[in-house]
């Protein structure tokens, strides 16, 4: 299900407090240096060369740092839950016997070789049975029933002008690549991209058996398939485009809808997805896209219609059937897109899928063995205290005029705070999970996520309800509710560290609450109201002040060095339109945290002495940097910058830290230095 989640990709929170009285360390952990680096010219490696060197990337990764350390190990948890579970004598139907029973049909290696693409050929014969234009609306219920979001998808979210209710949006989908500039331009590797999937879908044709059910060629069917999506792929919205959230709201009413796109059938699929009662309009988010499913349905060739659908079906069954499939989409997927050179073990993959499938029931479990109840106790003073900090920053705004100042306090006031783990638990109950083959579960799966979703349309949003099961290594900002949100998962080291100084700690953890927070105030967050709505708070003074500010950012993540390698495209420069939200709470976190650092100074919670060197200011800044340490493959950062809305680690760093001046002054930094900005040049938004 898509969901409106500003996150942070790899940030950690968390303290779990001791009262007895210790030797504090300084947070920074030398081994993790390079002292070969003059960290004026480079400040990331110097901070961060020594953990590179020590951590290299393995066959497995595409990419390695601190936060994948942290998943790995939550990964290792979730497994020795599951063993557990799966030892005891389980009530047949259970949460228990489901989990169980699932991991252990994803484990045995013998019966998925034995079934192959079995399991599949009921959906591709129902499939290529398809006769007439009916037959393919029809069939587009049944995969969007199934989770498979063929030429569009239907979800449920908040209204943008009453965000206490849940309505329909209608999304843009139905691209294998996932993004439009994959099939239009010729940057990078993307010519590479598409040989290799014309190839993927030519081989798991074949492998599959439509090729022969069709009696249509596989290469031909590829081709068919590849030619589609690209037309599909012109009349979607770019990236860039689907962040502007006033762009993305079009409400219709379902007569209006009818007349915008008469060919698809907008009544008869809410009513078959029981999503009629109560429904007075609903969000087309890319209106100019569904124009052109409209003509799609109407003219496309129904054969190319049938291939497409059964590319979709095969593509998304891949991971769960014998190796030859798994192996093939690891090909593509894993090292043509991301460089990774080893797919991950089976009991990883399996790990995952029954997290996918039972998220909230694994994360209940995960809460009770490693979620301290201190450790949400302390979590929610830190945040309170970044929470003031912020509100100091608005005060100092210089650019604000007053009245905007007020609205942002009360935004700020009444941000909803959700640390470790929901205050109820999904249930699970009607989940049907048997013993008869791995994708039959995941298409079981997909069915009862989808009831569930729908279900929520036309209602009242529930506030307590996650974006994020417990177990999950990340944190968002979600600004149709204004809360942010800490998993229990990321609540741990090593992006926290309760043996060091709260300098340490707040560079890090402090940086990632106020990043959060930020998201609230960023290019995209600050145009909803302290409700949710999407609602202009803004004077048209302060609005133009915000938006000359940010250009400084567009401009420095613009002009930075992503990549630079002759095999995937030579010099490729960061992205600073796409990852503006992201640099944006950045630039607001390290301010807004370095600012709870020092009132805690004030009232001695932070050590003012030099350890280990450094003063409780560069202790900050190194603690900061840390948490981006990472080793990446060209490929990994080649895709991540096209596609991603976060900066890679290395500019993180290097390009956030040179507007910080508090910085410039921590490491007297000078004219000349490779990571001195002229004051001139800083921005300073929050």
């Amino acid at each position: 299900m898509k969901k409106t989640l500003l996150t942070i990709a790899t940030m950690a929170v968390i303290a779990t407090g001791c009262q007895e009285k210790r030797e504090l360390t300084s947070g920074v952990k030398l081994d993790n240096l390079d002292t070969t680096a003059r960290l004026q010219d480079d400040f990331y490696q110097y901070a961060c060369g020594g953990w590179m060197k020590n951590n290299p990337l393995d066959a497995e990764h595409s990419r390695y740092g601190a936060f994948d350390v942290l998943h790995e190990n939550a990964q290792e948890n979730l497994k020795g839950i599951i063993d557990s579970v799966s030892k005891m004598q389980n009530e047949e139907g259970s949460i228990a016997d489901k989990i169980a029973t699932l991991f252990n049909i994803g484990m045995d290696s013998v019966r998925l070789q034995e079934q192959g693409a079995t399991p599949l050929t009921p959906f591709l014969e129902e499939i290529n049975a398809l006769k007439s234009r009916d037959d393919i609306w029809a069939e587009i219920l049944k995969l969007h029933r199934r989770g498979d979001h063929v030429l569009f998808g239907i979800f449920g979210e908040a209204d943008k002008d009453d965000a206490s209710q849940c309505i329909a949006w209608a999304y843009q989908s139905g691209l294998g690549l996932g993004d439009r500039d994959y099939y239009l331009t010729d940057e990078g590797n993307n010519k590479n991209v598409r040989e290799g999937y014309i190839a993927l879908m030519e081989k798991e044709f074949a492998m599959a058996g439509y090729d022969q059910m069709s009696g249509i060629r596989a290469d031909k069917l590829a081709q068919m398939v590849m030619n589609f999506e690209t037309r599909l792929a012109k009349s979607q919205n770019t990236r860039l485009e689907n962040r502007d959230p006033q762009a993305t709201f079009n409400r219709y009413t379902l007569d209006e809808a009818a007349k915008f796109a008469a060919n698809i059938r907008w009544q008869n699929y809410f009513e078959t997805m029981n999503i009629m009662d109560g429904m007075k309009s609903f969000n087309i988010a890319q209106p100019k896209y569904f124009e052109e499913v409209n003509r799609v349905l109407a003219d496309a060739d129904i054969e190319v219609l049938k291939a497409y659908f059964a590319w979709h079906e095969i593509n998304g069954a891949a991971s769960y059937l014998s190796d030859d499939f798994v192996e093939a989409n690891f090909d593509f997927y894993g090292r043509l897109l991301s460089g990774r050179e080893q797919n991950r073990p089976r009991w990883k993959r399996v790990t995952a899928t029954v997290d996918g499938a039972m998220g909230e029931a694994l994360g209940r479990l995960y809460v009770e063995r490693y979620f301290p109840a201190e450790a949400k106790t302390r979590m929610e003073t830190l945040v309170q205290n970044l929470i003031t900090a912020l509100g100091q920053r608005i005060d100092m705004a210089e650019w604000m005029t007053k009245e905007t100042k007020k609205n942002a306090h009360e935004k700020l006031n009444t941000i909803y705070v959700k640390i470790g783990y929901p205050n109820k638990w999904r249930d699970y109950s009607k989940l049907d999970i048997r013993d008869d083959s791995y994708y039959a579960n995941i298409v079981r799966s997909n069915e009862f996520d989808m009831d569930y979703m729908f279900s929520k349309i036309n209602k009242p949003v529930d506030k307590d309800e996650w974006g994020m099961t417990p177990q999950t290594v990340n944190a968002y900002y979600n600004p149709t509710t204004n809360e942010i949100c800490f998993p229990a998962a990321i609540l741990q080291p090593p992006f926290f560290n309760m043996e060091a100084d709260e300098a340490a700690n707040y560079g890090a953890i402090g940086v990632v609450i106020g990043h959060e927070l930020t998201h609230g105030f960023d290019d995209q967050g600050r145009q909803y109201d302290k409700d949710g709505n999407l609602n202009d708070w803004w004077t048209e003074e302060d609005a133009k002040n915000f938006d000359n500010n940010k250009q400084v950012l567009i401009d420095a993540f613009d002009s930075c060095i992503a990549l630079n390698d002759p095999e995937f495209g030579g010099l490729v420069h960061g992205n600073g339109q796409l990852t503006l939200g992201e640099n944006i709470a950045d630039n607001g976190g390290l301010h807004v945290s370095y600012l709870a650092m020092k009132n805690a100074m004030k009232k001695s919670q932070v050590n003012k002495e030099q350890m280990d060197g450094f003063t409780p200011e560069q202790r900050f800044f190194l603690a900061y940097a840390a948490v981006w340490a990472s080793n990446i493959r060209p490929a990994a950062a080649l895709q991540l910058t096209q596609m991603d809305v976060h900066s890679l680690g290395r500019n993180r760093v290097n390009v956030a830290l040179p507007q910080v001046t508090e910085f410039i002054e921590a490491f007297g930094i000078k004219e000349g230095d490779g990571m001195w900005l002229a004051p001139e040049k800083r921005v300073v938004l929050w």
